[in-house]
């Protein structure tokens, strides 16, 4: 019965639109309970506790019916990846919930239907790069997650392959005139709390979960604060 499976409340927050969602089982026999968007990236951290709020009181959840609490991991949005796995970890340390971290590539791969067509995910890095990573007919990440400017990417992709995910809408210029390859629109594409919900069901059917004490933002290439303190070692006598 759907109300066995496990409950979970999701947050996304790795891209420009975030979102929260309460969903029921796995990838195969999920369910969307509620769901609510914070459009605005800057807006993160005033929202996010209360569209939190909000989809629990619109399904009649509390915290006990929950399964574990999962958070988009990344790569995205530096301050978005920051705001939304400290309020996991908040909730989670409230709670005693588990803590399922999902990397944020993994839900975009949810986009497509599974094929035998490799499919490139991609997400605007900003400083004109990609964060990208390749998936197989399974779904199972083939590459590692990297950051790259996209016109290198478009030489690595060869047809047939799949691109999807929010990364297109500023670069779809580039990857369309990769012949034998097929875009999906970023509207289509893009990492949503009930993906990453989705997910978690699976991994913590696996037995897994992350450690909130130690999980970290997967950012992929350096912080800009990271970057300039570099500079700064670099030019110390």
């Amino acid at each position: 019965m759907t109300d066995s499976l496990p409950l979970i409340l999701s947050i996304e927050t790795a891209a420009g639109c975030g979102s929260v969602a309460l969903t029921r089982g796995g990838v195969q026999n999920g369910a969307l309970i509620a769901e609510a968007a914070v459009h605005a990236e800057t807006s993160h951290s005033r929202q996010l506790l209360g569209s939190v709020e909000w989809v629990m009181q619109a399904a009649g959840i509390n915290w006990n019916d929950l399964a574990a609490i999962a958070v988009s991991i990344g790569p995205g949005s530096f301050t978005g990846l920051r705001i939304g796995l400290a309020a996991a970890k908040g909730m989670v340390f409230a709670t005693g919930k588990p803590l399922i971290a999902v990397p944020t590539l993994d839900a975009v791969a949810l986009s497509f239907p599974l094929t035998d067509c490799p499919l490139w995910c991609v997400m605007d890095a900003r400083k004109q790069e990609v964060y990208a990573a390749c998936y197989g007919g399974d779904r199972q990440q083939t590459s590692p997650a990297e950051a790259v400017r996209p016109e290198l990417l478009a030489e690595k992709i060869a047809p047939p392959a799949v691109i999807a995910g929010p990364g297109l809408a500023a670069y779809q210029h580039i990857f369309a005139q990769i012949e034998g390859v097929r875009l999906i629109p970023p509207a289509l594409s893009s990492p949503s709390a009930a993906k990453i919900g989705f997910l978690a069901a699976e991994k913590l059917a696996r037995g897994e979960s992350s450690d909130p004490a130690s999980a970290a933002p997967l950012y992929v290439r350096p912080s800009e604060a990271e970057v300039n303190l570099k500079k700064k070692a670099a030019v110390m006598p």
